[in-house]
């Protein structure tokens, strides 16, 4: 076993677009959370604070982050979580670089409230539709990310509210 894996997995939380509502079914979801990713749209520094009270908090800025706090918030960002690399980026056409050539396992990314998961030359690309308010007739979801100790992903989508 590689020294960089983690000797359990790790379970990631993958959020985005709360547009400032953090839904107790969202709390109840990033509970016991290794780590939290938010892919942007927060809206109030307030979200931020709660999230990384319950686990270490990677976040992006969206389109709809503005003030200092936001200012201070990246539009893109590298992490590495047992050994994989993963970049968040709030849209996926703003993202920088070319994941496969630079080592990314993953990218996480938000706005357009829309729950996806798919492949693309070996990078793993998840949206995990929005934790926020309900938008059209989209579901109020997140996602975990769950990284093996062999460096194995598994990703799945979570419906928070009915």
């Amino acid at each position: 076993m590689s020294a960089k894996h983690p000797l359990r997995p790790l379970h990631v939380a993958l959020v985005a677009d709360t547009h400032n509502l953090l839904r107790p079914e969202l709390l109840a979801f990033v509970k016991g959370s290794d780590a939290i990713v938010h892919a942007g749209d927060i809206c109030d520094a307030a979200v931020l604070d709660t999230l990384a009270a319950i686990a270490p908090l990677t976040a992006v800025r969206g389109n709809n982050d503005r003030g200092a706090w936001a200012e201070a918030l990246p539009l893109q960002t590298t992490v590495e979580l047992g050994g994989v690399r993963l970049a968040v980026v709030h849209e996926l056409a703003d993202l920088q670089g070319n994941p496969a050539v630079e080592g990314i396992a993953l990218v996480v990314s938000g706005h357009s409230h829309k729950p996806a998961l798919e492949t693309r030359d070996g990078v793993l690309f998840v949206n995990p539709g929005s934790a926020g308010p309900r938008r059209f007739r989209l579901p109020v979801s997140a996602a975990m990310l769950t990284i093996a100790s062999d460096g194995a992903l598994h990703v799945e989508h979570v419906n928070l509210v009915e």
